[in-house]
């Protein structure tokens, strides 16, 4: 069976044209994508505590397909069920889905940072 990658934009880059300009364009994209950092995952985590599942679920779903992507697979699989207790509703298993997919993005997050230390560097003024 294969790993479920944390990250990993590897494939992105090979269809890019898996040169020096396809990195550094999947740098900006990955430099974008993750400039909220935790913000997405705070404002749904305040839609939920607030009782708007609805519109957490829908935060969730965007931020899925966003940082998907990016090969975040672990992430994706995480939201899913998130989303489904948010739209059920089943607050029984809020908590502790939500819990893992912060775990998961957290991890995503340190592996674009690390990611972009490694391969593409921030532009020199």
């Amino acid at each position: 069976m294969a790993e479920v990658s944390i990250f990993s934009v590897d494939t992105l880059i090979k269809y890019m044209g898996d040169d020096e300009k396809a990195c550094a364009l999947v740098g900006q994209i990955v430099r974008d994508a993750f400039a909220p950092g935790m913000a997405p995952l705070l404002d749904a985590g305040l839609a939920i505590r607030e009782g708007r599942l609805n519109q957490a679920a829908k935060a969730l779903h965007t931020l899925r397909g966003a940082i998907g992507t990016l090969g975040a697979n672990r992430l994706v699989a995480a939201c899913i069920p998130l989303e489904q207790a948010l739209l059920a509703p089943h607050p029984e298993l809020i908590p502790s889905l939500f819990a893992s997919v912060e775990s998961e993005y957290r991890l995503v997050l340190h592996a674009a940072q690390q990611w972009l230390r490694q391969n593409a560097p921030e532009p020199s003024p």
